[in-house]
């Protein structure tokens, strides 16, 4: 992505963040929703939320218990 993109969008993620704070704060469901789409658009053109964009072969393991996944014996006590 290029960088100024990559800066506009973080702008963004950052006033629409700002946004949620502001209608939380006044009480304001229907702007709170709004903030928060924006926070969504924002980070899904950031690539943090949406379809995954890469594809290194490993298998995912996200959404596992740990102690089910090969990285158990590195989390025993």
């Amino acid at each position: 992505m290029p960088e100024a993109k990559r800066e506009s969008l973080v702008h963004e993620l950052m006033d629409a963040r700002r946004a949620v704070a502001a209608a939380r704060r006044s009480d304001d469901a229907k702007a709170e929703k709004a903030a928060r789409a924006r926070v969504h658009d924002a980070k899904v053109g950031l690539g943090e939320r949406g379809p995954v964009w890469w594809d290194d072969g490993a298998p995912d393991f996200n959404r596992h218990l740990v102690k089910n996944t090969p990285y158990a014996a590195e989390f025993e006590t």
